[in-house]
């Protein structure tokens, strides 16, 4: 399987997620004819790591927005692969919902059509286990799969906004292309992502630093969920895509969602910062704050005081039942199905990607402590 002379668009590519799957395509050894980034803003630091790769591949560089009909048509004028991982993320409600949706949502049904009219046949979707759950009653899942029954309740934005994102990537395969040809999709439900650069491991980072170096509890140690590292994700996305190509592989994948994890050993979302910070001298707190159901209740009662203040002032509680249900519940998945329809294997082993994410963090703290104490000032 190879994507040698492929076109591709990556969107969200100036993004953590982003950012590493168009190193590993930068990095393939028979080369894609032209990669074309997409992002609304890229850094400079995103920007130089692409310089590094550069070879064969031709690099493209779009800054624009995912609503935009008219440059969406530019992007993918001459594509036939798009990765669309550009997503806003948001687990405390501080995103407008209508922001979400438009991005979200209406973004991804605008890039679909945008596929359809420039003939683009393959397309891979970056989706979430948010999709699936946990639900409002908490329901565990220990190494479910692809058939697992589940009821998902989450009325929460984020997770309603990719779940009807995927379902208009799935079911807009088979869709028939200006050309005559097919359009082909797929989504791949990742884990949560830990990894260098990651803006979530960042914040909690910041929060131990201005405790004493001490990680605050907020999942209880027996939520066992199995986090993805960044670089296997990434991965999956290449796999995904080389398989894409393959007309025998491709038929068992297009239309189809495809839980991805890896080797991280099952743990709390709290005990995975503590696993990867132990070993520069950081705690850990031994429980929650509060009993659980306290927890949730008190949470109840912030999302009463914002809902009560909404004419007066935007109050966003610091939690909410919908996070505090999410980081207090087992919940993890088996790539099996990954691996046997389009041979999706971690590229990198827990110990690898443990020292090369405890390694970025080791580098990141001055700078951090630096920047806490002038906003502190």
């Amino acid at each position: 399987m190879s994507l040698a002379g492929v076109s591709c668009l990556v969107t969200g590519a100036g993004g953590f997620l982003g950012q590493r799957i168009v190193s590993l395509l930068l990095e393939e050894e028979e080369a894609l004819a032209e990669i074309r980034l997409l992002d609304k803003t890229f850094s400079n630091e995103a920007l130089g790591r692409f310089e590094k790769f550069k070879g064969k591949t031709e690099v493209q560089i779009l800054e624009g927005d995912i609503r935009d009909v008219t440059f969406l048509h530019r992007a993918c004028q001459g594509v036939s692969l798009v990765i669309h991982t550009a997503s806003l993320i948001d687990t405390l409600g501080l995103i407008d919902k209508k922001l979400l949706w438009d991005v979200n949502v209406t973004g991804t049904q605008l890039l679909l059509e945008a596929c359809v009219r420039c003939n683009v046949q393959h397309f891979i979707y970056t989706s979430t286990i948010e999709v699936t759950g946990p639900n409002c009653r908490g329901d565990p899942i220990f190494n479910g799969d692809e058939d697992t029954a589940y009821e998902s309740t989450s009325k929460f934005p984020y997770a309603q906004s990719k779940r009807l994102a995927e379902e208009s990537v799935l079911k807009a395969d088979g869709q028939v292309l200006k050309d005559g040809g097919t359009l082909m999709t797929c989504a791949l439900r990742s884990m949560y992502i830990f990894g260098e650069g990651c803006p979530f491991l960042q914040g909690h980072l910041d929060k131990c630093l201005q405790n004493q170096n001490v990680f605050l509890r907020f999942s209880r140690k027996e939520a066992l969920v199995n986090p993805v590292y960044v670089g296997n994700i990434a991965w999956a996305h290449v796999q995904a895509a080389k398989a894409l190509q393959a007309p025998q592989k491709a038929k068992h994948i297009r239309g189809n969602f495809y839980y991805i994890s890896d080797d991280t050993p099952h743990m709390s979302y709290t005990d995975l910062n503590y696993e990867l910070t132990k070993e520069l001298g950081f705690g850990i707190e031994p429980q929650l704050p509060m009993p659980l159901t306290v927890l949730y209740y008190f949470s109840l009662l912030l999302e009463m005081v914002s809902f009560l203040l909404q004419p007066f002032v935007r109050y966003i509680p610091s939690t909410n039942r919908h996070l505090v249900t999410l980081l207090n519940t087992p919940f993890s998945f088996s790539y099996r199905k990954a691996q046997q329809d389009f041979g999706y294997v971690p590229r990198y082993t827990w110990e690898e990607a443990k020292q090369g994410t405890s390694e970025w963090i080791a580098s990141v703290i001055p700078q951090r402590r630096l920047c806490l104490q002038s906003s502190n000032a």
